[in-house]
């Protein structure tokens, strides 16, 4: 099977690596903001995402027992000498409790043996036996007991119970810890070796969870990498059409909406972006020659471009449409001007090595003569 047929299959996941897709995983996080200079080391280290990804869950929950664990209401039913909370009458007369000075009571207790704080230890725990590095197993584990010591005894909760979860505005620091604690769970990927479980190919739904990682991924690059340079990056947004009104009654309620992947948009030096992610491969068979673009693909970034024109915002009337795929092996770059906009269309090779990566995504909204010349044989 060629790699442009199929991006997934049994032993590479077709050719990428899986510490780019750990990569990716990782770009799509928020912690990966946190890196800071650690940043270099996982681009130059892929391999390392194991005791990068513990480093980061051990400064979190170091940090959060500076502060003190945040407590949380559990809900018990005990049999008690005394009156607490409020009484099951039903079990207190059926088992016969005040013959014996004791009532049955419901109540809920303020505690640290939360859902969030056992799924935290259950992470230090794995993580302790996957890093490599010794010292920072030693700091997993010490973490660990130092948990236990205050009472985090739990057994580790579900996923559900851990969906439930709600961080509000107060809790930052424990949504950070419970992100960083979600990545350590998540290394059940598709391993490197061949195995019993087969993945199907990219164009089928039950591989969804693939095409937002390389959406995800991208956008959370751009974030940290074009941010600090003033770029404004914008993921999921909706488009609005230009309607002046609608002459059919209940119009709005079926007429499609639009949202891209990723906006770019550098206000300073008026340029604006706009990428769509498509984890697919670039070319297909045509009706009347061997390999064609996808038509579809080029309808789509064509309206989010031209739709947006003669606007209050000028940027729209001149913005770059970008249709990135990713590659395994091969890179095909193209580009083209249609009504004043230009369209690139961009491959990442997954399979490179993660700096070759980085300069890839770089590549494909960069100035056009740097695109350019990345086209050239």
């Amino acid at each position: 099977m060629r790699p442009s047929d199929s991006l997934i299959s049994c032993g590479k996941s077709g050719g990428i690596p899986v510490r780019n897709l750990w990569l990716l995983m990782l770009y799509a996080s928020p912690l990966f903001r946190e890196l800071d200079s650690a940043r270099v080391a996982v681009e130059d280290m892929p391999d390392e995402l194991p005791d990068i990804l513990a480093e980061l869950l051990c400064r979190r929950v170091e940090k959060r027992i500076r502060h003190s664990l945040r407590p949380g209401y559990r809900h018990r039913e005990e049999v008690l000498c005394r009156l607490r909370g409020r009484v099951d009458l039903l079990r207190t007369e059926r088992e016969h409790l005040l013959e014996r000075g004791k009532v049955a009571c419901r109540y809920d207790e303020l505690t640290v043996d939360t859902v969030r704080n056992r799924f935290v230890l259950a992470a230090l725990e794995k993580a302790a036996g996957l890093v490599r590095g010794g010292d920072l197993a030693c700091r997993c584990r010490s973490l660990g007991r130092a948990l236990r010591h205050m009472g985090v005894r739990g057994e580790r909760p579900t996923r559900q119970e851990v969906s439930r979860e709600r961080i509000g505005r107060h809790d930052a620091e424990d949504g950070a810890m419970l992100a960083a604690a979600r990545l350590i769970f998540d290394f059940a990927l598709p391993s490197e070796s061949a195995g019993d479980v087969l993945l199907s190919r990219p164009d089928r739904e039950d591989v969804h969870w693939l095409r937002k990682l390389f959406e995800k991924g991208v956008a959370g690059f751009y974030d940290v990498v074009l941010s600090p340079d003033g770029w404004q990056v914008e993921a999921g947004t909706a488009l609005r059409w230009q309607q002046r009104s609608n002459l059919c009654k209940g119009m709005d309620e079926i007429f499609p909406a639009m949202r891209t992947d990723i906006i770019l948009t550098d206000r300073d030096a008026g340029r604006r972006i706009v990428v769509d992610t498509k984890f697919t491969s670039m070319l297909e068979v045509g009706h009347y020659r061997e390999k064609t673009l996808r038509s579809g693909h080029i309808y789509q970034i064509y309206a989010y471009l031209r739709s947006q024109e003669g606007g209050e915002d000028t940027l729209a009337d001149t913005a770059v449409g970008v249709l990135l795929y990713p590659a395994v092996g091969e890179r095909i770059q193209g580009a083209v001007v249609i009504q004043g906009h230009e369209l690139r269309f961009a491959a990442v090779d997954l399979a490179a090595s993660a700096r070759e990566i980085r300069e890839q995504l770089l590549q494909a909204v960069g100035e056009t003569s740097h695109f350019l010349a990345a086209c050239a044989p």
